[in-house]
C-alpha cells in the first residue's frame, strides 16, 4: 500500500525544461581531481546553490565544521559501480591504519580494477574500490552509480542523470510485512510517516510539497518500507530536509492517525467489492500458511482496527535505524558533493538498538497435494482466479532465462495464455502468469476470470495451455520471438529516473547487483531450446498445483473438487483465511 502527498511535478518539469537556459543549474560539476584540497572543494560547493542551504536553522548547510562532526572510530565505505560492469567481484573492506588524511579522496576516484585508495576525513575512514568488468559494445548496461556506507551505517546510492533538471530519491528501510508482529503494522507506520514530524505536521508537509510541485510519497511491500520523492533539483534543500524529518522523527499524531485508521479499515472493507484486487491476499495467504510470506501487506479490517500510535512508535524505533536503511538519489547532482551533503544531513542521526533480524529461510512450504480454495461471494457474476505455486528468489541466477520462458507462456499480449483464453477463444478479456520474486522465496501464478457459467471451461484451457510447456516444449521460432521482445522492452524499464531509483533500491533489500541488467542480453542470446526446457522442469510447477477462486460457490462446487482438495470461505470474512 502507498500513500501519496498530491503531486504537481509533471507539469513543473516541462516549463523548467522549456524555459531555463542550458547554463542555469549546472550541476554536472565535478570536484577538484587528485590534486585538488578540502578548500577547492568547499569553494566548488559554494560556486552552487549549495544542495540543503536554504533549509531552516536547524538543518545542516555544508561547511567545514563538517569535518570533525564525526565520532572517533566510526568509519565510512565506499564502492565504485561503473556502467561497464559485467560480474559481480567481490568487495573486500580492508584495514586501513597510519594513513594521513588526504582531502583529494574524499570523492569517488576513477581508478583501475585492482587499486584501493584509503583516505580520511576527520576520523572517519573512507575506503574507495572500482569493481570492474566489461559489456559488450552497444549492449545495453544499468548506469555508472556510487554507492557510499555512511558513519552511521546508513547506505547510500547515487546516480547522476543530468538530462533534465530533477531529482529522484528513494528512503528505504529493511522491515515490511514479513516483520509484522500485528497484521499491517508495518505497511501503517509507514504510511504514518507522512501525518507529520516533529519539524512539519501534515498540513505543512502537503503546504511544502505542494508549493514546489514535489511528488511526495510512503509505503511497504513485502519486506521493505520506503518513502519516495520527486522534485526540481533547485529544491533539494527544501525536500532534503523534509525527508529527513519524515524518516527519522515522525510523530504519529493521534489525532491524525485516527483520520487515517478508519480511512484505511473502511478502504480493506472496499476492496472485497473488486475481487482482482484481493485474490493475490488469499493465494499468498493459501499458499505460504504460516510462513511470514503469507502476512498481507495491508493487514486487515480488524489489525488494523486495533493497532495504535504507540505501536506505530515503537515499530519504527525497532527498524528505522541508519544502520537499516538506505537512500538512493537519481538524477541532477554532483554525486561528491551530495555525498557530503548526505553524511552532514544524517550526522545526528544513530543507531540505538540491534535491530531485529528475521530469518525468511525457515518452513517454505512444499506443495504435497493438489488444493482449492473457494471464496464465495455470492453477487459475483464472474469468477476470478489463479493458480500455481511456490516460485524463486530474487538472486535466483537463473532468473533471466525464466523470465523468458515466462514471457512465452503468460507474460505478453501474443502468450499462449492470453491467445488460447482471450483470442482463440473469447472466455476472458486477459489472462497471464508471472512470478513474484522475493528474498528467499516468492510465488509462480496464472491468472484471469471469466463469466460464472464458462468458469470450468476456462481454468481446463488455462491448464491444458500450462502444459504445452512439458507436452511440446518450446520451438525455436517462439524462443526467438521472445528473446527479440524481451531485448526490445528491457532498456524502457530502467529508463527514469523512478526506475533506476527502484532498481537501486532491490539491490539494496534483496542484495542483488547490476549484473542481472548487465548479463541480460548476453543471457537472452545464449539460452538454447534444451536450456529453456531444462528451465521449465526446474522452475515451473507442474503437479499438486494450489488454486484459489472467488466467484459464486453454489456454481463452483459441482466440479472444483477435480483439481484438488476443497476449502470454502466466504469473503464477508475478516481477512484471507487460516
Amino acid at each position: 500500500m502507498t500513500i501519496k502527498l498530491p503531486i504537481l511535478v509533471a507539469f513543473s518539469l516541462a516549463l523548467v525544461a522549456c524555459t531555463i537556459p542550458p547554463s542555469a543549474n549546472n550541476t554536472n560539476m565535478q570536484a577538484p581531481a587528485n590534486e585538488g584540497t578540502m578548500e577547492q572543494t568547499i569553494a566548488v560547493t559554494n560556486q552552487k546553490s549549495a544542495i540543503f542551504s536554504k533549509t531552516a536553522s536547524n538543518s545542516i548547510a555544508p561547511n567545514t565544521a563538517f569535518e570533525t562532526n564525526n565520532p572517533a572510530g566510526k568509519v565510512g565505505v565506499i564502492m565504485d559501480s561503473s556502467a561497464t560492469s559485467n560480474d559481480d567481484k567481490a568487495s573486500s573492506v580492508m584495514s586501513v591504519s597510519d594513513i594521513k588524511p588526504t582531502p583529494q579522496f574524499l570523492g569517488f576516484e576513477d581508478k583501475t580494477d585492482t587499486e584501493r585508495l584509503a583516505g580520511a576525513r576527520g576520523d572517519s575512514l573512507l575506503i574507495v574500490e572500482k569493481k570492474g568488468g566489461t559489456v559488450k559494445k552497444g549492449q545495453f548496461s544499468f548506469p555508472e552509480y556510487k554507492k557510499a556506507v555512511l558513519a552511521n551505517g546508513m547506505t547510500v546510492y547515487l546516480l547522476e542523470k543530468h538530462d533534465i533538471p530533477v531529482i529522484t530519491v528513494k528512503a528505504i528501510v529493511k522491515a515490511g510485512s514479513v516483520n509484522d508482529p500485528i497484521s499491517g503494522l508495518a505497511s501503517m507506520t509507514a504510511e504514518g510517516l507522512l501525518l507529520g514530524s516533529k519539524k512539519y505536521n501534515k498540513v505543512q508537509l502537503e503546504q511544502v510539497t505542494d508549493n514546489i510541485g514535489a511528488g511526495f510519497e510512503a509505503g511497504s511491500n513485502k519486506e521493505s518500507s520506503y518513502i519516495n520523492a520527486d522534485f526540481l533539483a533547485k529544491d533539494a534543500d527544501v525536500m532534503f530536509d523534509v525527508i529527513k524529518s519524515v524518516l527519522t522523527e515522525p510523530t504519529f499524531n493521534a489525532k491524525e492517525f485516527a483520520k487515517f485508521q478508519k480511512q484505511n479499515v473502511e478502504l480493506l472493507a472496499q476492496q472485497k467489492e473488486s475481487p482482482n484486487k484481493v485474490i493475490r491476499g488469499y493465494y499468498s495467504k493459501f499458499v505460504f500458511d504460516k510462513h511470514a510470506y503469507a502476512n498481507p501487506v495491508e493487514g486487515d479490517q480488524q489489525s488494523i482496527a486495533a493497532i495504535t500510535p504507540k505501536q506505530l512508535a515503537t515499530f519504527h524505533n525497532s527498524y528505522y535505524q541508519p544502520v537499516n536503511t538506505a537512500i538512493t538519489v537519481v538524477g541532477d547532482f554532483n554525486s561528491n558533493l551530495m555525498k557530503l551533503e548526505l553524511e552532514a544531513l544524517f550526522a545526528d542521526w544513530n543507531n540505538t538498538q540491534p535491530v531485529p533480524q528475521l530469518d525468511l529461510n525457515y518452513a517454505v512450504p512444499v506443495m504435497d497435494k493438489s488444493r482449492v480454495l473457494v471464496v464465495n461471494k455470492a453477487n459475483a457474476t464472474e469468477t476470478t482466479f489463479i493458480f500455481g505455486g511456490v516460485g524463486i528468489a530474487k538472486d535466483n541466477p537463473d532468473y533471466i532465462g525464466i523470465q523468458l520462458v515466462n514471457t512465452i507462456l503468460g507474460g505478453r499480449f501474443t502468450s499462449w495464455l492470453n491467445d488460447e483464453l482471450r483470442v482463440n477463444s473469447g472466455l476472458t478479456y486477459g489472462a497471464g502468469s508471472g512470478f513474484s520474486a522475493w528474498s528467499q522465496s516468492g510465488l509462480f501464478s496464472i491468472s484471469s476470470f471469466t463469466q460464472t457459467s464458462t468458469t470450468e471451461q476456462a481454468v481446463d484451457l488455462a491448464i491444458a495451455t500450462y502444459e504445452r510447456l512439458w507436452e511440446k516444449g518450446v520451438d525455436q521460432e517462439t524462443l526467438d520471438s521472445a528473446k527479440a521482445y524481451l531485448k526490445g522492452q528491457f532498456p524502457p524499464r530502467y529508463e527514469t529516473s523512478e526506475q533506476l531509483a527502484d532498481m537501486l533500491g532491490d539491490m539494496y533489500v534483496y542484495s542483488i547487483n547490476e549484473s542481472y541488467i548487465n548479463n541480460f542480453e548476453n543471457q537472452i542470446d545464449s539460452l538454447t531450446l534444451d536450456e529453456t526446457q531444462s528451465l521449465v522442469n526446474r522452475y515451473f510447477p507442474n503437479k499438486n498445483l494450489q488454486f484459489v477462486m472467488i466467484g459464486q460457490a453454489a456454481e463452483l462446487q459441482p466440479f472444483v473438487s477435480k483439481y484438488g482438495s476443497v476449502e470454502m470461505l466466504n469473503i464477508e470474512q475478516v481477512g484471507f483465511g487460516g
